[in-house]
């Protein structure tokens, strides 16, 4: 062997080497994303615009924060029929095919408007849900023990404050005043719960239209929902289960098991966060392809296009979160919706999401698939041209061809 055949065969063994040493961070940070579990203070931010729901909303917001492409479909759904109420909606939802827990949530439209105008956050809270329910309910119970040492969370004509022992331990329950009558309450977290003591974690929080801000928590309209409020927080046990007489009043059913499980039909081509959801439901990665992906993204695009008309706005944040103020968040990536004017912005959580997120990328689907069309109609018509502008060819003996006599003038 020549000495410089030497040289090459030493060069690309060295290239070799170097491509596996670059390679080995990405393979282990996507690793740590499959296994990695949510931080304490990622859950609290998380939970922070819900901790101080009625228990039994909380309870279904969080089984309907795993199956965020139904929840897209039913605020398409609420936003063209905001008129059908009461005894007609619970007529209406025995034709969708969504999981009970996205039904129950047509009864409340800003909590839908609220999931669907931040996919992101539901999508997450739904993981941390799936992955570490007690933490997520501890987190709940953290913030509503702030709230109320702040004096924020206390009795009222729209709601019962009270503290039981559930399993040795003092929780603090939120129930409706009325049981057929339920007051969805507004608030900013930075306030209600005290200084927050996380900057890297900033706490996502929702204003619906008209809201103005003044005392610490307000309520909007109160919400005639007959039984469709069946959900519970088993604060002691650290799960969430059902009332079944008033899931079976709404869901036209007759169950008897009161216990919630997570059904992976719903969850329609999302992928799960981490590999113990995905070897829990079934669902392992070589199922997840972009086939599904890219459906998903399709179908849900069409959904928030439908609905969005100005929503958007009511998603109020800032830079608090972003580590240099410079509105950008720990992965680089600008708020665009801040960019014009704090239209659908969130609070912190800077931190980079290497979860694989099969949400991410759903605002660009359509701008990708108009500049695949336009390249596709390009590349025809210059084909086209190209044929029309091709001098004729005759056939010539022998299999040759020649090319026509150009005419002269």
């Amino acid at each position: 062997m020549s000495r410089m055949s030497r040289l090459y065969t030493l060069f690309g063994t060295l290239l070799v080497a170097l491509c596996g040493w670059l390679y080995m961070p990405v393979a282990m940070a996507a690793d740590e994303a499959g296994t990695q579990s949510f931080k304490t203070e990622e859950i609290e931010a998380l939970v922070a615009p819900i901790a101080l729901y009625p228990d039994a909303l909380i309870a279904q917001v969080l089984m309907a924060a795993t199956y965020p492409l139904e929840v897209v479909e039913a605020a398409r759904w609420t936003k063209a029929n905001p008129n059908i109420k009461d005894k007609a909606l619970e007529d209406a939802m025995q034709k969708q095919g969504w999981d009970a827990s996205v039904k129950s949530l047509a009864a409340f439209p800003q909590v839908l408007t609220m999931m669907n105008e931040k996919l992101d956050w539901t999508q997450k809270l739904g993981d941390a849900f799936l992955a570490q329910q007690k933490d997520v309910l501890d987190a709940v119970q953290v913030l509503r023990a702030k709230a109320k040492a702040e004096g924020n969370l206390k009795s009222s004509k729209e709601q019962v404050v009270s503290e039981v022992v559930e399993s040795g331990t003092t929780v603090i329950k939120v129930e409706p005043a009325d049981p057929q009558v339920v007051y969805v309450p507004t608030y900013n977290p930075t306030v209600v719960y005290g200084t927050w003591p996380y900057p890297y974690y900033s706490p996502y929080y929702y204003y619906p239209p008209g809201y103005v801000a003044g005392a610490a928590i307000s309520f909007g309209v109160g919400l005639a929902i007959g039984s469709a409020l069946w959900g519970n927080c088993n604060w002691g046990g650290g799960n969430v289960n059902i009332n079944v007489n008033r899931y079976n009043n709404f869901n036209r059913t007759n169950i008897s098991n009161g216990n919630w499980n997570h059904n992976v039909d719903h969850r329609k081509g999302v992928q799960y966060r981490d590999s113990a959801s995905r070897e829990r439901y079934g669902r392992d990665a070589s199922r997840n392809t972009a086939a599904s992906r890219d459906a998903f993204r399709g179908r849900a695009e069409q959904g928030r296009s439908d609905i969005a008309g100005g929503a958007a706005k009511d998603f109020k944040g800032g830079a608090a979160g972003s580590r240099d103020g410079s509105g950008r968040d720990g992965a680089g990536r600008h708020d665009a919706a801040g960019k014009a004017g704090g239209r659908s912005n969130q609070l912190g959580n800077t931190r980079p999401d290497r979860s694989g997120n099969a949400l991410q990328g759903m605002d660009n689907a359509g701008r990708t698939r108009d500049m695949s069309s336009r390249g596709a109609s390009s590349r025809n018509a210059a084909a086209t041209h190209r044929s029309s502008a091709a001098p004729r060819a005759r056939s010539g003996g022998g299999g040759h061809t020649r090319s026509a006599p150009s005419r002269r003038r």
